[in-house]
């Protein structure tokens, strides 16, 4: 059975061919808006989850999106001195401004301001892995260095 895509997915879909992947957007019958659900809808591991987290500057407000496996909890200050800022989690208004996506659907592209992006190293040891397409039922998978090469986004330690 097939799903027609809401809006907010087609304009993930859409934003993937900008970019110059070839993904396919599926909307899932399940919820995919944790880590462990998206995981269970995929048949996959947690670890092949793309969690598409956003932080902001603590002094400058600088917004940071850290495509974070799943698996994994990210070390702030780890990944502080790496960026060489201090971070901290903006709320769920501030986010959906951001990307124009809410929480549990946030893709790792396609957001309505520009964020510099961070991809975990952790993602790459994988063949593909699976991230949000704009809602918290809809998902798609992707080579991770695909993700990485179309985004330009450098591979950090996320832990």
């Amino acid at each position: 059975m097939t799903i027609a895509l809401p809006p907010s997915a087609m304009k993930v879909q859409q934003a993937a061919h900008d970019l110059g992947l070839a993904v396919s957007v599926r909307e899932m019958l399940q919820s995919t808006r944790t880590a462990e659900e998206a995981a269970a809808a995929c048949g996959c591991a947690v670890a092949q989850i793309v969690k598409s987290l956003v932080f902001e500057g603590r002094e400058t407000g600088k917004p940071y999106l850290l495509l974070v496996s799943g698996r994994n909890r990210v070390n702030e200050k780890g990944v502080a001195a790496t960026i060489g800022e201090a971070l901290r989690r903006p709320d769920a208004d501030k986010v959906r401004t951001l990307t124009s996506f809410a929480i549990g659907g946030i893709p790792p592209f396609g957001h309505a301001t520009k964020l510099d992006t961070f991809i975990d190293e952790d993602l790459l040891a994988h063949d593909v892995v699976w991230a949000a397409a704009g809602t918290p039922f809809a998902i798609f998978s992707v080579d991770p260095k695909a993700l990485r090469d179309a985004l330009g986004a450098p591979v950090i330690r996320m832990v």
